[in-house]
């Protein structure tokens, strides 16, 4: 008797509107600040408002989306403190998802990593910051997809949007750490291509994160003082 094939599951309408709306703010097609209308996007996605305010809930969960009374639902302003946190946190669960990930990387994934590199190389002498950004997300993404944590890679890939909505290029801030970044990811493939332990792996990509935090705090003048000074 033959096997019947069932149906791929239909992708849920609050899925979808969640997905359009975080994809609209991952590419700045919906900048900080940028008034999310549940009528206007229900709309233009040809659906009920519902999905649509159950979407925006989740990206307030995530801190993409502040709800504001008597305004609505708005994309989160930029906020040096919140990227700041994002950076550190993300350093930490990205250099564990690359560490996961480093032994099932194939020759053709850490060829792709090299060729994306490559590519942010040739960039530098006439930096464009936003270019530079996009191929630098398409690397790392690269050395974590393969993560076999899929709550830690969830985890990424949240803070990866979260970040986009924040910044559009931490490099126009710090355009002299794109050099230095480019030669920590050689060093961090030849990491993972020499078979380094797991630990090494993960603190040579969370030092990367690091270091390009600790370039942007010191272009704006942020420091741990600062931070405490804040909380107080």
């Amino acid at each position: 008797m033959p096997i019947k094939t069932l149906p791929a599951p239909r992708t849920s309408k609050s899925e979808h509107a969640y997905r359009w709306i975080r994809d609209g703010i991952a590419s700045h097609r919906f900048g900080p600040g940028y008034r999310l209308v549940l009528g206007s996007v229900a709309d233009e996605l040809q659906m009920s408002v519902v999905p649509v305010r159950e979407a925006i809930r989740r990206l307030e969960a995530e801190g993409l989306v502040t709800f504001e009374r008597n305004v609505g639902a708005r994309v989160t302003l930029v906020d040096a403190r919140d990227y700041v946190d994002t950076m550190e946190s993300l350093g930490i669960i990205e250099g564990a998802a690359t560490a996961l990930a480093a032994p099932l990387l194939s020759e053709e994934q850490l060829a792709r990593a090299e060729q994306i590199n490559a590519r942010m190389a040739a960039l530098l002498p006439t930096f464009d910051p936003h270019s530079f950004t996009v191929l630098n997300q398409e690397f790392h993404a690269t050395l974590f997809e393969g993560c076999p944590n899929a709550h830690l890679l969830e985890l990424v890939e949240r803070d990866w949007s979260r970040l986009a909505g924040l910044r559009d290029s931490t490099f126009a801030f710090v355009p002299d750490r794109a050099a230095h970044s480019v030669r920590e990811h050689t060093e961090l493939i030849a990491l993972i291509r020499t078979a380094a332990p797991g630990f090494e792996i993960e603190q040579a990509a969370r030092a990367h994160r690091t270091h390009t935090l600790q370039a942007y705090r010191e272009a704006r003048g942020l420091t741990e003082d600062t931070r405490l000074k804040e909380e107080q």
